[in-house]
């Protein structure tokens, strides 16, 4: 049985509501705190303290910031703060993937390319914490590797003020990111309820969906600066174990295809990074001869019924194509979860699937044994064996 959580939204989620309640579930506070501490910003520290929202006891994230914060960053400045960050491979990835959604969505809202963008709020010292924070106590609760499933997230109403001035809510950045990750916007709360950072942070750690089947185990919830008179102000975290029934998961999902047989080659690689970035669990090409018998591609992409718009936009937007089409398929994946081994201290992930006679298979992940291996210098076949050869010894 794996691990399981639900994440509940429905009266908003900011990055420190998600961080207090993902602390209050459980995660260790120090850990918490060591992960903020290794970005290396001198005066940057995070503390909790107990309050009420609405009557209802919760837990509250503070971030002490320094004095001279520089709130205005680019992705490649936040990155570098995150890859130097005492995080595991999972936690790092996770980070990385949250900063990388929330500069695609401004960038998206103001017209203008990622690496370009100059992120504002998002990219000042309190949101650096609540991110790295977060991903830090994921990670301790083992919810990385987890079945997380989250609610629709409150939409609110009204206005805010924010760096470009006055903002309709739900503010753009976050409309955007519910757009590419295929999270549901609800609700008729009024005033901000959802920030971009708590909107991408669910996007990385979650998929949208009803409470899952477990036994609950704790519940954690973090409360927001505001205590509304009209529901309390608080994010909720459920955490339990899968009922065994429910580890070898069935379910429909979404099959998208596309034919393109006039796209340059060399862009193949940048069109499944962005389809998946946009929502798709998976994505792939298979060769074709089209009409007139040009050689070409049918992209196929995998995802739920939520992120179906997100992941036709991303197509149309990063190919040639003018239509693609759609069916609904059956799917059944079995449990999974993931662990570090160290490979001459250098991290590996490696994924670890358990069939229904209760064997186990596991498969390190590509992407660290090729970055262990070009700074090592060895072929990446041998870390891979390596890596099993440390998980196999542990």
């Amino acid at each position: 049985m794996g691990d399981a959580a639900w994440v509940d939204a429905t009266a908003g989620v900011a990055g420190d509501m998600l961080l207090a309640a993902l602390i209050d579930a459980g995660a260790a506070e120090e850990r918490v705190r060591a992960a903020v501490a290794s970005l290396g910003v001198p005066g940057l520290a995070v503390h909790t303290d107990t309050g009420r929202r609405g009557g209802l006891r919760c837990r509250r994230a503070h971030v002490v910031v320094p004095k001279s914060d520089h709130a205005h960053r680019h992705l490649a400045e936040i990155l570098a703060l995150v890859d130097g960050a005492e995080l595991s491979a999972p936690a790092r990835a996770a980070a990385r993937e949250t900063f990388t959604l929330l500069a695609e969505a401004e960038a998206a809202v103001h017209g203008t390319a990622t690496a370009e963008v100059t992120l504002h709020e998002v990219g000042a010292h309190d949101a650096l914490a609540d991110v790295v924070g977060a991903v830090a106590a994921a990670d301790d609760l083992g919810l990385l590797d987890a079945d997380v499933v989250c609610s629709p997230l409150a939409a609110g109403s009204g206005t805010v003020r924010a760096a470009h001035g006055r903002l309709p809510v739900p503010v753009p950045a976050v409309v955007e990111i519910a757009a590419r990750a295929g999270l549901e916007l609800a609700g008729d709360l009024t005033g901000e309820r959802t920030t971009p950072t708590g909107a991408a942070l669910l996007a990385a750690l979650a998929r949208p969906g009803p409470f899952p089947a477990m036994t609950v185990r704790a519940v954690g919830v973090g409360g927001g600066a505001r205590d509304t008179p009209d529901r309390p102000n608080i994010t909720r975290l459920v955490r339990g174990t899968a009922r065994a029934a429910d580890a070898v998961r069935t379910g429909e999902v979404i099959v998208l295809e596309a034919t393109v047989d006039d796209l340059d080659p060399q862009l193949w690689p940048s069109v499944l990074e962005a389809v998946r970035a946009a929502g798709a669990w998976d994505c792939w090409t298979s060769p074709i001869v089209a009409r007139h018998g040009r050689p070409g591609h049918v992209l196929s992409a995998v995802c739920d019924e939520a992120a179906r718009p997100a992941v036709a936009d991303a197509v149309f937007r990063h190919t040639t194509t003018i239509g693609l089409r759609w069916s609904s398929a059956q799917r059944e994946t079995l449990p999974r979860r993931a662990v570090t081994v160290d490979i001459r201290g250098r991290e590996v992930s490696v994924k670890i699937a358990r069939l229904g006679d209760g064997t186990e298979r596991a498969k390190p992940e590509i992407a660290d044994v090729e970055a262990v291996a070009r700074a090592l210098g060895v072929p990446a076949a041998e870390v891979a064996a390596l890596a099993l050869a440390a998980l196999r010894s542990s």
